[in-house]
C-alpha cells in the first residue's frame, strides 16, 4: 500500500490529512518537525512526502534543499498557506515536484497525490540510470551532468528541464509541455520562465545545445 508522509505540525490539518488519505487507501505518518522529517524519509520506506513550510525550528525550504542534497528522491508535493511566487518559485527550484496552496480542495491534492506516484512509478521502471544524446550524459542516480568530458553544475530544475529535453531527443517540445512536466501545475501562461531556464541551460552547456522551433517551441541540439 502506498506510504505518504505528512509533515505538519498543526495537529488540526495533519488528523484531516491523515484521515482524508487514509480514507482513500493510503497509509500515512506524521512529522511534526524538521529533525522528524528528515530521519524519518531515510528511515522508513515513504512513495511521497506532503511538506509544509511553516515547521518550527526549520523553514520548510531548507528541508526541501538538505532532502534533495542528501539524495531523497521521493516525490515531495509543498502544501502551504504561503501563496507568493517567489515562494512558489524558490520550491519548485529547490527540488519541489508540485506547489499546493491552503485552503485546498482535497479532491484536487489527492490529484495531484497521484499525478506525482503514477509519474514517478512510469520513471523507476522505464529510465536506466543514464541518458546520453550527443556530448551530454545525465546520470539519474547521482544527478550530475557531463558535457564535452566537463562535470556541469546544474539547480534541481534545470536538471529535470534538461533531463526532459534528453528523454524526448529531436522532439520539439511546447512551452505548455515543459510547464507541465518540469513545473508541474498550472503556471501562468503568460510567464517567460521556460525561457528563463533556457537561457540558464544554454549559458552552462552551449548557445546551440538547445534550438528555438519558432512559433512552436524548443528541442535539444543535436
Amino acid at each position: 500500500m502506498t506510504s505518504i508522509l505528512i509533515a505538519e505540525d498543526e495537529p488540526r490539518i495533519a488528523s484531516f490529512l491523515e484521515k482524508g488519505l487514509k480514507a482513500k487507501g493510503f497509509n500515512t505518518a506524521v512529522a511534526p518537525d524538521a529533525a522528524a522529517v528528515m530521519q524519518m524519509v531515510f528511515n522508513d520506506n515513504f512513495d511521497l512526502l506532503l511538506l509544509d513550510l511553516g515547521l518550527p525550528e526549520k523553514d520548510g525550504l531548507e528541508v526541501l534543499e538538505e532532502l534533495r542534497g542528501q539524495g531523497a528522491d521521493l516525490p515531495i508535493i509543498i502544501l502551504t498557506a504561503r501563496d507568493d511566487i517567489n515562494d512558489k518559485i524558490a520550491g519548485l527550484e529547490g527540488g519541489a515536484d508540485d506547489y499546493v496552496t491552503k485552503p485546498f480542495r482535497f479532491e484536487e491534492l489527492v490529484a495531484r497525490i497521484n499525478l506525482r506516484l503514477r509519474s514517478n512509478q512510469t520513471t523507476s521502471n522505464n529510465k536506466s540510470s543514464l541518458l546520453q544524446v550527443g556530448q551530454i550524459i545525465l546520470d539519474l542516480r547521482t544527478r550530475k551532468v557531463e558535457y564535452k568530458g566537463k562535470q556541469i553544475e546544474l539547480p534541481a530544475k534545470e536538471f529535470t528541464l534538461l533531463e526532459t529535453f534528453m528523454e524526448h531527443p529531436g522532439q520539439v517540445m511546447t512551452r505548455e509541455q515543459l510547464l507541465d512536466r518540469v513545473w508541474g501545475y498550472d503556471y501562468d501562461p503568460g510567464s517567460n520562465i521556460v525561457d528563463v531556464y533556457i537561457g540558464y541551460l544554454r549559458k552552462k552547456l552551449s548557445s546551440k545545445a538547445i534550438e528555438t522551433v519558432r512559433g512552436v517551441g524548443y528541442r535539444l541540439g543535436r
